[in-house]
């Protein structure tokens, strides 16, 4: 499955200064409950994790559950005291891991 992040940040923040971060990825989160068109039950296929770390730190972290909808979207804020490169990682099911970088400049 070919995977899409999308993540958002201020170009720039200031030391100490609260700003939001938004990440939406684009998966299809099968709960697992519903039927194919052969009345077959579909396999279970959700992202049930997303954590987040700044310059190596952990500083968000989320457990999603079979309710979220597809393409999550999650949105937090974040104090930084210095710049570096944020990573956020979704997991999953069947195996799905998938890591976006994106450079937090302070100044």
């Amino acid at each position: 499955m070919a995977v899409r992040a999308l993540v958002r940040l201020p170009p720039t923040v200031r030391r100490g200064e609260v700003f939001e971060v938004r990440a939406m990825l684009a998966h299809p989160m099968e709960t697992g409950y519903r039927r194919d068109s052969d009345g077959r039950m579909l396999a279970r296929d959700i992202v049930r994790r997303l954590e987040v770390r700044l310059a190596g730190e952990p500083v968000f972290a989320a457990d999603l559950h079979p309710a979220i909808a597809a393409n999550p979207f999650v949105a937090f804020t974040l104090v930084a005291q210095a710049g570096g490169p944020l990573v956020l990682r979704w997991t999953g099911d069947r195996g799905f891991d998938h890591t976006e970088t994106v450079m937090l400049v302070v100044e």
